[in-house]
């Protein structure tokens, strides 16, 4: 799996997606996914634009409801995060049982679990930056509910490689999955990766009925484990060129937005701040595929320092930056995000969420 960089290509892959093959076959290895969200995570283009770009296609919100409900996760998620901030680091809805390590199993991070197609999903993870999201469903699930891991460390090693990273749909997902955000617990058995994956194996830990598969020890084979050693290495950079006089765009690893303020004769700073990245480290290939989409934005300067750096170059209330729940310790000109319908704040569940969203939507295209 290779990720392009340029606009035009990601346009492509807007232009190719296929909202009724997605509905029928998304969750099969071999579906049609759109392969979008590494640029929606990274701010590229947002949810509506994709939204906007499936009613042009003409075909009735019906037949492109599941691939809009998909991209409503992610706007949902991220209206979490907004709600909750670090709370979200935590169980959420109740306390995840039974937990008997904090650590990732050995197994799962050296992809030698034993079921084919999870240990051939996370190699393929290191080496391209993407896991299919039902595969991350079946990782989740074997790390949390069967090697009885709390989710927080599993999901800031996936977190890490993933090109597509957010850290709201990465961990509240965990969470849903270990039953912390959710009423129950997700299991996967060997029956049910086999179908998505095409494949016939047998005689796993997984080999058996969800009743019997609640109730399983943690297998031996995922009994050791590892302690995380996460770390971003930031490109050297330096110091800035920047005009005072001048309004100065802050970017960062939430936003590269190519059409943020276009044309406009402004600083245009890509800040990758240390801080953030100790909190959120991310691995040296996600920090390589954020600058090739910064290439997009013309003059664009990448500085690697904090953002109370920044402001001894230019001032404070010189500075304009998108919303986002890292960006709390910024000044200056905050501005929205781009959202897919204007369902804003805390709902418990997702599909009260989705309840208005679709309506909002509905009466977009109608209107």
């Amino acid at each position: 799996m290779n990720f392009p960089t340029s606009i035009q290509e990601i346009e492509k892959c807007i232009a190719a997606i296929e909202p009724e093959r997605y509905a029928t076959t998304r969750n099969f290895i071999d579906g049609a996914v759109t392969y979008l969200s590494p640029y929606i995570s990274r701010g590229v283009i947002s949810t509506n634009y994709v939204f906007e770009k499936l009613c042009d296609t003409g075909l009735p919100f019906e037949r492109m409801e599941k691939l809009i409900q998909e991209l409503a996760w992610r706007d949902y998620w991220q209206q979490v995060w907004i709600a909750k901030g670090s709370g979200i680091n935590e169980d959420i809805k109740r306390k995840q049982a039974p937990v008997s390590s904090a650590e990732l199993s050995v197994a799962i991070a050296h992809h030698q679990t034993g079921i084919d197609a999870i240990d051939t999903a996370i190699a393929s993870l290191y080496e391209t930056g993407y896991m299919h999201n039902h595969v991350r469903m079946y990782v989740a699930s074997i790390a949390c509910n069967i090697a009885q891991t709390h989710w927080l460390q599993p999901a800031q090693w996936m977190y890490y490689y993933l090109l597509d990273g957010d850290w709201a749909s990465n961990a509240l997902s965990w969470q849903w999955v270990a039953g912390a955000n959710a009423n129950k617990k997700y299991y996967a058995n060997q029956e049910n990766i086999n179908k998505y994956y095409h494949d016939a194996q047998s005689g796993t830990f997984l080999d058996t009925n969800y009743e019997a598969l609640a109730a399983t020890p943690v297998p031996d084979k995922l009994q050791e484990r590892t302690a995380l050693k996460l770390k971003t290495v930031l490109p050297q950079t330096d110091r800035p060129q920047l005009d005072a006089a001048k309004k100065t765009l802050v970017y960062n690893y939430y936003n590269l937005d190519p059409n943020w303020h276009t044309g406009e004769n402004v600083n245009r700073v890509l800040l990758l701040e240390p801080a953030f990245f100790e909190q959120f480290p991310v691995s040296e290939k996600c920090i390589h595929f954020v600058l090739a989409l910064a290439e997009n934005i013309p003059d664009m300067q990448v500085v690697v320092a904090s953002f109370d750096s920044l402001c001894e170059i230019v001032p404070a209330d010189s500075i304009i930056y998108k919303e986002h729940p890292t960006n709390e310790h910024y000044s200056g000109q905050q501005e929205p995000r781009e959202w897919m319908c204007d369902v804003i704040g805390y709902y418990p569940s997702f599909f009260a969420f989705w309840k208005k969203c679709r309506e909002a939507l509905l009466q977009r295209m109608v209107g």
